[in-house]
């Protein structure tokens, strides 16, 4: 699984979905002006861009160990404080930001009742953690007809269900063992609309991820092999792709 990609192939890959996701995720939240955010595995900044479009890129600090990301976010939102590191050990001091958030990552931190704990820590008293992650372990996220095609073809394949926050309850439960009294589980849902089946394949192939690294790893006869069975998932074109998430706020 490799994340060591540009940003541009990250946003092609998940940013057709993660950017209309924050746009959901945000009017959850409803930040105020006047309080300070930390979007914690920031990416190249889907996320940090609505963030600072509510609070000002001042108000706005973000986290990723990629630098290739953070590059990219420093970029577009100079005034961010962009900094390296991991979920599990947050550079910031204890109380500093009014909201925390996670999207799309707490699934692939090491350890994430950690991670959340490290989000809960920086944040002020009753102040706001959230974090949202895709239904890897249902039917409904915007991977479940490229792991269908998969599993198709290999049954012994390992698909994304296993991730931590993946699967009904499991999120909400990962933050209860980080110490949160009341979390609050709910859905976001987004639908996104393809033209052609290339333009839904294609992004795979980039290598993004643990569905870009499966890709990866097949020779050309077996990357044709899924291709083929992915197409077999999908509607004729145009299509939509509807794609929820498993979404937990709490109070820190």
């Amino acid at each position: 699984m490799s994340f060591s990609v540009s940003a541009e192939a990250y946003g092609r890959f998940m940013g057709r979905f993660s950017e209309p996701l924050a746009d959901s995720f945000v009017d959850l939240l409803n930040p105020q002006r006047g309080s300070t955010a930390l979007d914690v595995g920031c990416g190249p900044g889907a996320l940090t861009g609505r963030l600072v479009a509510a609070l000002g890129d001042e108000a706005v600090t973000a986290v990723d160990p990629m630098p290739e990301f953070l590059e990219a976010l420093r970029s577009r939102w100079p005034g961010v404080r962009a900094l390296r590191g991991s979920a599990e050990e947050l550079p910031l001091a204890d109380d500093v930001v009014d909201l925390a958030v996670a999207q799309l990552v707490v699934h692939f931190m090491k350890d994430p009742v950690a991670g959340l704990g490290e989000m809960r820590r920086v944040t002020r008293p009753a102040g706001t953690v959230a974090a949202t992650v895709w239904d890897l372990a249902g039917d409904t996220s915007p991977l479940s007809d490229f792991w269908a095609g998969a599993v198709a073809v290999d049954p012994t394949v390992t698909t994304e269900a296993w991730m931590p926050g993946a699967r009904a309850g499991h999120l909400a439960a990962l933050f209860d063992q980080a110490g949160f009294a009341d979390a609050r589980t709910t859905t976001l849902t987004v639908t996104v609309s393809f033209s052609s089946f290339e333009e839904w394949w294609e992004p795979f192939t980039f290598g993004v991820g643990p569905a870009g690294a499966y890709v990866a790893s097949l020779d050309e006869p077996g990357q044709e092999r899924l291709r083929e069975s992915c197409r077999t998932h999908l509607p004729d074109a145009p299509f939509q792709v509807t794609g929820q998430a498993w979404t937990v706020v709490a109070r820190a």
